[in-house]
Formats: structure tokens, sequence, C-alpha cells
């Protein structure tokens, strides 16, 4: 439990074997000085406790949610629907239908269940979908958010002359 005045995200993964996917989610928010509470909790294996976990989250201290799934991919629906936190779901790539099958799972919630989709494997963009959400109360985070987007433009620029001098050498 949390007791932090800090923003809070909880990294849920329905299974071990997301975390190797999921690591850049939880750098990137501490990048940020967010604070990450990590476990893994199954819609379908540990159903009761996903719900309790859910229930208890807002008490807990956590301000975001971000629950990765594959295959059926039922966590992050299944977490939004015992919160009333935003709920970021990250379709994990399976060996059935390359993670369209835990796409379509997470993307296709039923009306007044909204969960915020990224791409399939898509862990650091949701840990940036996170820290914008909680930017909106959080100026330091929203400067933070800029200078990362300033050094993504910068990085950007770098590659660009790399590649003008390239062309320039090889006479093209």
């Amino acid at each position: 439990m949390c007791s932090s005045k800090d923003p809070v995200v909880a990294v849920v993964m329905g299974s071990d074997s997301d975390f190797p996917v999921m690591k850049g989610c939880i750098k990137i928010l501490k990048e940020f000085g967010v604070m990450v509470e990590v476990m893994v909790c199954s819609a379908h294996r540990t159903p009761d406790k996903a719900a309790e976990f859910a229930r208890k989250a807002e008490e807990n201290g956590i301000d975001v949610i971000i629950a990765a799934a594959g295959k059926a991919a039922h966590l992050p629906g299944v977490l939004a629907a015992y919160t009333v936190l935003p709920v970021i779901g990250i379709p994990i790539k399976s060996s059935t239908m390359d993670g369209l099958d835990s796409l379509f799972s997470i993307v296709q919630m039923p009306s007044g269940i909204p969960v915020a989709t990224v791409a399939i494997d898509g862990a650091e963009n949701a840990a940036l979908l996170a820290v914008q959400i909680l930017s909106a109360a959080n100026a330091g985070l929203r400067t933070k958010l800029k200078e990362y987007k300033k050094a993504l433009a910068s990085g950007v620029e770098i590659k660009n002359a790399q590649l003008q001098q390239r062309l320039e050498e090889e006479g093209l």
C-alpha cells in the first residue's frame, strides 16, 4: 500500500512471461520519477485477486493502472470494470495470431468501461501515456514530458545530419 502523495502507477501483468516486454514500461515510469508497483495477477487464474486489487487500487494510492495481457487478454477490462481509475491496456504478442487476439480483446470494450489501448507490445507508450495522464495535475511531470519530446526531436535531427553526411560521402 502506497501512502506517498507522489504519482503511483500499478503495472499488472497477466503472467510473468510478460515481464520482458514490460521492463521498458517500468524503466520509463521510473525515469520520470513515478512510483511503480508491479505484480502478476490473472483475470482467469486469480479473478478474485484481480477484482480485489482493482476495487482497492484508489484507496491504496494508485493513480493509473497499466495492465498487460496476451491471448484472451481480459485483464485490463476486468480491472477497469472494478475501478474508476484510468486503465491502459497493453496487448502482448503471443504465439497465436501475432497478438491480434490480445489487441482485439483489449480494444473492444463495451460502452461504459473504457480501456486506453496501445500497440501490441507497446509498453513504452503505455508508460508515456500514464505520465501524460498524471501530468494533467502535475506540472513537474509536464515539464519532464516537454524535455523528453525535445530530446526525441533532437535525436531525429542528429540522425538526419548523419544521413546527409553519408549521402554526401557516397555521392548520392
